[in-house]
């Protein structure tokens, strides 16, 4: 596994593009720090968003899994570069000709996702824990730690989202024509879930039984939008009327939806690349 690995990694590291990006995916999660600084004038009113306590512990670990996991398209650019190139450049023909079977070629793609999504989650892990240090009004041990099944929510949600996208990468094999196809999918998803939602099941919560299957929408599943959940926004509720119902917490069976369908990608990956001439 660990040859498998190495090959796949030096394919990235080699290409100056994939190189790149994959460098400013780690910056720019190193940017979520920033949020700390930014400050607002409205009037005689002055404060700063670490202030709002956003960076307290436990709440710090969900606001921050969200936030990176918008950033997980640019290591998706890279997954499906990866794949593009190896037709483009004819190396997954060579591969295959020195001894490396189709099985071991969707293994070692495998491993470089679970590498980089370990990575990843590593990475936010020791930055909540710089941010949280450093403005969190609660340092306790009991609470510092707690919540982090945010952090394996992100490690699953960046598994399942990368096994996709390798699987259109092989499908396609153009990263332009992937890359529209998983915006496509993704409008796709929305309209289906407006559907439900608003035609098929009005009311009840059948339509959300439904959708939370959906690939990109049990992803999304995984982690809640947690700004909702800041003392801000229920205070301005409270005084508004609106009782906050929503479950900010992670459930397993999300969990458990994301990692069906990242082994259905790479099963249908190796299939796929099973089943076609090179």
């Amino acid at each position: 596994m660990k040859r498998l690995l190495s090959i796949e990694l030096q394919k990235i590291w080699l290409n100056k593009a994939s190189r790149t990006l994959t460098l400013a995916y780690f910056v720019l999660l190193s940017f979520i720090a920033l949020i700390a600084s930014i400050k607002f004038e409205i009037g005689n009113i002055h404060f700063q968003v670490a202030e709002m306590g956003i960076f307290n512990f436990p709440y710090i670990w969900h606001f921050d899994t969200y936030v990176a996991a918008f950033l997980k398209l640019f290591l998706a650019i890279v997954i499906v570069s990866m794949m593009a190139n190896e037709y483009s450049y004819g190396t997954l023909k060579q591969n295959l000709i020195d001894g490396l079977s189709k099985k071991e070629f969707i293994l070692s793609k495998f491993l470089t996702i679970v590498f980089f999504s370990l990575c990843s989650t590593i990475f936010v892990f020791v930055l909540t824990l710089i941010l949280g240090y450093s403005f969190s009004s609660y340092t306790e041990i009991g609470i510092v730690f707690s919540d982090l099944e945010y952090l394996l929510a992100f490690f699953v949600k960046l598994v399942g989202f990368f096994s996709f996208c390798l699987f259109l990468g092989i499908l396609v094999k153009r990263s332009a024509f992937a890359l529209g196809f998983l915006l496509i999918w993704n409008i796709v998803e929305g309209i289906l879930k407006t559907i439900l939602n608003f035609s098929i099941f009005p009311e009840g919560k059948t339509a959300s039984y439904i959708t939370q299957l959906f690939p990109l929408e049990s992803m999304a599943n995984l982690i809640v939008e947690p700004f909702t959940r800041t003392s801000i926004a229920k205070t301005i509720g409270t005084q508004m009327g609106v009782e906050n119902l929503k479950d900010y917490s992670v459930h397993f069976s999300s969990i458990l939806i994301v990692l069906c369908w990242a082994f259905l990608f790479i099963f249908l990956s190796y299939k796929t690349l099973k089943n076609r001439d090179l």
